[in-house]
């Protein structure tokens, strides 16, 4: 007689494969009436998790791998942090792994994944093609986070970067910005992320009427806000006119923001600034910063419930699922609010 598995009981009770594991590993967030309909279904086909479902459960050795590019990075800190709250709920313990965004960096961890470090991966690539991804993912369950280079296979989670671009630019054109320019891109060949938020960019302003006018991209060469300060300063230099910057980041908007301020420039009242990832910085910086903020937590809970699926068992094609984002409103850019959820549905798909 053939084994139950995590996804026939989970047909079988019409949840998703991630609430039956998370009855399974005794996740204190199920409602009591979900916990007990679950556990009548795993009692009636009589699923038993395998050994790794058992030590999840138990929480007593397992750990999850999370690597990251650069950890100092703010945006990958909290994230960090976010992830680490979020897998301990579920009883794993978190391994933090820095690939210093490099080819090497990221083969490293792969192949420590392999030798038994981890059960299991969440992956920010930067710089492994997709087929080198590919042939490194082994049978240990992997799941890449971002925007990067992806194996069409593979499991992944990010947000939509050009909506959440168009919805940071159609805010300041509401506000009346007409010349508004994109910060803090690489000054050479463009990052994913940076094209994504380009095209956004540019969508956003064609979607309004507005020309794009490639005077208005000020990118920076070294990828900090000292960098972004500078690049600023020297667009200001030779005569750059703007009412408004998209930054591609948060330290591109805090570079931005002392540029400005030791120029004399009022913001947001000549010019509005707008970051990106909402890092706790944004809430001390004068002003204080306006930013689209990825859904952070649905990041962390996404990607473990990929992976954990794939640890019962899943071995069905790719999953890949955008998270929401907001915009939040500070000094500036205002906004009517402050904090203001975009109502943006969480997608899947698979392929």
């Amino acid at each position: 007689m053939k084994r139950a598995t995590l996804q026939d009981v989970a047909a079988r009770a019409g949840v998703s494969a991630g609430t039956v594991a998370n009855v399974v590993r005794g996740y204190r967030h199920v409602s009591p009436k979900m916990r007990a309909h679950v556990q009548a279904v795993i009692d009636e086909l009589g699923y038993r998790p395998n050994r790794s479902g058992r030590t999840l459960a138990t929480g007593r050795s397992s750990m999850i791998g999370l690597a990251f590019p650069d950890l100092r990075w703010p945006y990958f800190a909290e994230l960090a942090h976010v992830f680490a709250r979020t897998a301990e709920e579920r009883g794993y313990r978190l391994l933090l792994m820095e690939t210093g965004g490099t080819a090497d960096g990221e083969r490293s961890v792969l192949q420590d994944r392999e030798a038994g470090t981890v059960d299991g991966l969440v992956m920010h690539p930067q710089a492994l093609t997709a087929v080198e991804l590919n042939e490194l993912r082994g049978g240990v369950p992997v799941v890449f986070l971002g925007e990067g280079s992806q194996p069409v296979g593979a499991d992944q989670t990010a947000i939509d970067n050009v909506q959440a671009a168009r919805d940071a630019v159609a805010h300041l054109i509401t506000m009346g910005r007409r010349r508004i320019g994109f910060l803090g891109h690489e000054s050479g060949a463009l990052s994913n992320t940076s094209a994504l938020r380009l095209d956004g960019y540019r969508q956003a302003l064609a979607a309004a009427g507005l020309p794009y006018d490639a005077d208005l991209l000020v990118p920076r060469n070294q990828g900090d806000a000292h960098g972004a300060e500078l690049a600023v300063n020297d667009a200001l230099d030779r005569g750059l006119v703007v009412d408004a910057l998209l930054c591609r980041d948060d330290p591109a908007a805090i570079g931005a923001l002392r540029a400005l301020q030791r120029r004399g420039v009022d913001v947001p009242g000549q010019v509005a600034v707008v970051g990106w990832d909402a890092t706790i910085i944004g809430e001390s910086t004068m002003p204080s910063l306006t930013s689209v903020a990825p859904d952070t937590r649905a990041l962390a809970e996404r990607s473990l419930d990929l992976l954990l699926e794939r640890l019962e068992g899943y071995a069905g094609p790719g999953r890949h699922v955008t998270v929401g984002h907001r915009i939040v409103y500070r000094e500036s850019a205002p906004g009517s609010d402050s904090v203001v959820e975009a109502d943006r549905a969480e997608q899947l798909s698979e392929g």
